[in-house]
């Protein structure tokens, strides 16, 4: 069956970056809420600037600071605010798709000694298994022609390029390395291939 999203609602919300436009997306692959945050006119555009971040409660709501999600997420707000347009898709993809339970047991791993790659192999996981065909579908709803993608992740690039979505440029988010998260930041450069700078921790 082929994959399909319904655009339910919209609705304003106003934010510290400026006002958004959310949009609540149904769709035919999972019975998960995919949400997209739209500013400006992006319909028929070029070159829009679009973060596509998925779901990290305990970073993006708790704060944590094992991870750089909820510092990506606020980055990228930040950027799109900027440029006056783009879009940042919420996709409902916990823990690299593995969900939080398996999550918060991959985080004891870690305190282990495991990386967080080796920490999701040992659950019976892949260390990413994040799917993108919901967001190029979003992002072919908005009708968005090209995109600046605003991520570290070449993997991501590579996913979406395969699924249709014009990529012409990358947009660098580089957030603050510090001693809760120096080893996940260290592993995902040197083992999932992100393309960080990575400098002495505070």
């Amino acid at each position: 069956m082929k994959a399909s999203i319904e655009d339910k609602v919209q609705t304003r919300i106003p934010t510290k970056h400026g006002e958004f436009i959310l949009h609540y997306y149904s769709n035919s692959l999972d019975d998960k809420e995919h949400v997209a945050f739209v500013k400006g006119e992006v319909a028929g555009k070029d070159n829009v600037p679009v973060r596509i971040h998925s779901e990290c409660f305990t970073g993006d709501v708790l704060g944590s600071r094992r991870c750089d999600c909820g510092a990506q997420l606020d980055m990228a707000l930040g950027l799109i605010e900027q440029a006056g347009c783009g879009v940042l898709i919420y996709l409902r993809q916990e823990g690299r798709g593995i969900g939080l339970l398996k999550k918060l047991q991959a985080y004891n791993l870690q305190d282990q000694g495991l990386d967080t790659v080796d920490a999701n192999i040992k659950l019976g996981h892949l260390a990413d298994e994040r799917q993108y065909d919901i967001a190029a579908l979003i992002l072919s709803a908005l009708q968005v022609r090209s995109i600046n993608l605003i991520t570290n992740n070449p993997q991501k690039i590579d996913e979406l390029t395969k699924l249709g979505v014009k990529v012409h440029d990358r947009i660098a988010i580089e957030t603050r390395v510090h001693d809760d998260n120096v080893d996940y930041l260290k592993t995902k450069a040197e083992r999932m291939r992100h393309m960080l700078n990575m400098p002495d921790s505070e």
